[in-house]
């Protein structure tokens, strides 16, 4: 029983679990690299708005959104990340809310 253990059971089960360490290894990169992403991506957003604000003032909202979509754009693919155009409105609303809301506090 002990030698069947020991030849059969053992080596089994230590290949099982670097097979799961491996798994578990792979997944926490790729759960990572989606959280990077996505920061990268709000980061973008944030600094895109800010700069069409100081740089565009004479431009109406609907220039300012499109000149912010192109250098939110340019500046991913640069990076190599992919994004949707709802993940680029949905980011662009955030930060232009969280810009507002930045005017306003020093403001008020």
């Amino acid at each position: 029983m002990n030698e069947i253990f020991t030849t059969v059971i053992l080596p089994v089960l230590g290949t099982a679990l670097i097979g799961l360490a491996g798994f578990l290894g792979t997944q926490l990169q790729i759960v990572w690299k989606r959280i990077a992403t996505d920061k990268t991506k709000k980061s973008v957003a944030r600094t895109c708005v800010k700069a069409v604000e100081q740089l565009y003032k004479d431009l109406n909202g609907e220039e300012k959104k499109k000149k912010a979509i192109g250098n939110i754009t340019k500046m991913l693919k640069e990076k190599g990340i992919k994004i949707t155009d709802l993940e680029i409105e949905m980011l662009l609303e955030s930060a232009v809310a969280e810009f507002n809301r930045q005017r306003t506090a020093k403001n008020g």
